[in-house]
């Protein structure tokens, strides 16, 4: 689930607070930063309990109506096939996501019902869920197209539904994104006879990406003297006291990858950390940044410093 670049910003945050700190701590942060990764599957969780949950709520609904003393005919008899939608049902009978749930504490919402009764009513307004439920022909692939569609365009771009995950844990605004897509990618795996650990996603593509959290963490903090030297050295018309923080902390993790990551070619780091930049520091940062990568990697071919082991990877 979790990418190369979302795996730099987690790093980032992670620096930015060691950097912040009165009394650093690298331990601390490095715990930090595992708690942050960990923390971003549990939005994955949150949001697919959310479908599982709206569908519940569609049944219960459809449970009471039948009950009515006046019941009308169309609620005696309702239309099922939201009801018995059967990606949706799959989800809903998922023990291994019901047995994650339960295993990281997550019960938003069974405590915040109205986030489900507000986007299962913004559903059943739409002309999308009409022409769903109208169409007489039914199978496995359009319900899933339903799902996806549905979590697409009601629940991922919910405005109300952003403030209270954004209230809830700071750091999922910066993962709704990757998580969205991991969704939606996840869904769009799902057949009938598909195992439950479908829906459920590694944290970590590999061991190797898991590594290299750790690593990028771990030594662009501890070579921090020395990459804050390379910054000084090479920014000689620049008051070191106005370079943005977070500027500083991007180059740094940028001359690491340069240094201590064989395997990760230049043009990627560079690119990679001038889009941080971009979204996450000032407005000028990006130009900042790459003046000071560009003349550092200049500097690092010719002392010869580039041990970047394949073909490709110093150009």
């Amino acid at each position: 689930m979790l990418n190369r670049r979302h795996i730099r910003i987690k790093v980032m945050q992670a620096l930015y607070a060691l950097s912040q700190s009165e009394q650093p701590d690298l331990l601390k942060e490095e715990k930090f930063l595992n708690a942050s990764t960990a923390q971003m599957y549990d939005l994955y969780l949150v949001l697919i309990d959310l479908v599982v949950e709206i569908h519940a709520h569609a049944k219960d609904m459809m449970e009471r109506s039948q009950l009515k003393m006046l019941a009308t005919e169309s609620e005696k008899n309702p239309n099922l096939k939201f009801i018995n939608n059967e990606v949706l049902v799959k989800l809903s009978e998922n023990e291994l996501l019901q047995k994650e749930l339960k295993k990281a504490k997550l019960n938003n919402w069974r405590l915040d019902n109205e986030y489900v009764v507000l986007i299962y009513n913004e559903l059943m307004k739409s002309d999308f869920y009409e022409a769903y439920m109208s169409d007489t022909e039914s199978d496995f692939k359009k319900d899933r197209d339903f799902v996806i569609d549905f979590f697409s365009e009601y629940v991922a771009p919910n405005n109300k539904l952003y403030d209270y995950l954004e209230d809830y844990r700071i750091t999922w605004v910066d993962d709704l994104p990757v998580v969205n897509t991991t969704i939606v990618k996840r869904l769009g795996k799902i057949k009938p006879n598909s195992p439950e650990s479908t829906i459920i996603p590694k944290l970590y593509k590999d061991e190797e990406d898991r590594q290299y959290a750790k690593d990028l963490l771990l030594r662009t903090a501890r070579n921090n003297g020395e990459y804050e030297a390379e910054i000084l050295g090479n920014t000689p018309n620049w008051d070191q006291d106005r370079i943005a923080a977070l500027d500083k902390i991007l180059i740094k993790m940028a001359l690491c990858e340069f240094l201590r990551f064989p395997s990760i070619p230049i043009k990627v780091t560079i690119n990679e950390y001038l889009e941080l930049s971009k979204e996450y520091s000032t407005p000028k940062s990006s130009i900042f940044v790459n003046g000071v990568l560009d003349r550092l990697v200049k500097k690092y071919k010719k002392e010869s410093r580039l041990n970047k082991a394949g073909r490709g990877l110093i150009e």
